[in-house]
């Protein structure tokens, strides 16, 4: 079985934009963790975290988006970062079945840089990327 994502869904508040999303994948929660709260997970389907400190309040540097901070740990559940020009981008990992989970995201930013195809291309990597054969 391969992940799936559900429509996208993206709100506008003033100069404020929010996207929301829902990955339902194939693999365990803390199979999929790795993946978004890792430098090397995120470089994998994301982008370079140049800098992370893996918990609450940890410094945070994405590539592309900004730097800031770690704004939510909750290890194997919850990464947030709210990066300076780059928003909030959270995950939200959630056990969907035996050896599913579904990946709530959401993105909060000001600016017209982030579109709800470019996550969408972003999450069919993350897809493919969580299909391979581990070595």
């Amino acid at each position: 079985m391969s992940g799936s994502i559900a429509q996208g869904t993206s709100q506008t508040h003033g100069n404020m934009h929010i996207l929301h999303f829902v990955v339902r994948l194939p693999q365990r929660m803390e199979d999929v963790w790795p993946a978004v709260a890792t430098s090397e997970g995120l470089g994998d389907w994301f982008t370079p975290a140049d800098v992370l400190e893996p918990r609450l309040g940890g410094a945070v540097a994405l590539r592309g988006m900004g730097s800031g901070e770690v704004t939510a740990w909750d290890v194997d559940r919850v990464a947030e970062y709210t990066v300076e020009g780059g928003g909030r981008i959270r995950f939200h990992l959630e056990r969907e079945g035996e050896d599913g989970s579904a990946l709530r995201f959401t993105h909060e930013f000001q600016g017209e840089e982030e579109t709800e195809q470019r996550w969408r291309s972003r999450f069919e990597r993350l897809i493919e990327v969580l299909g391979r054969p581990q070595a």
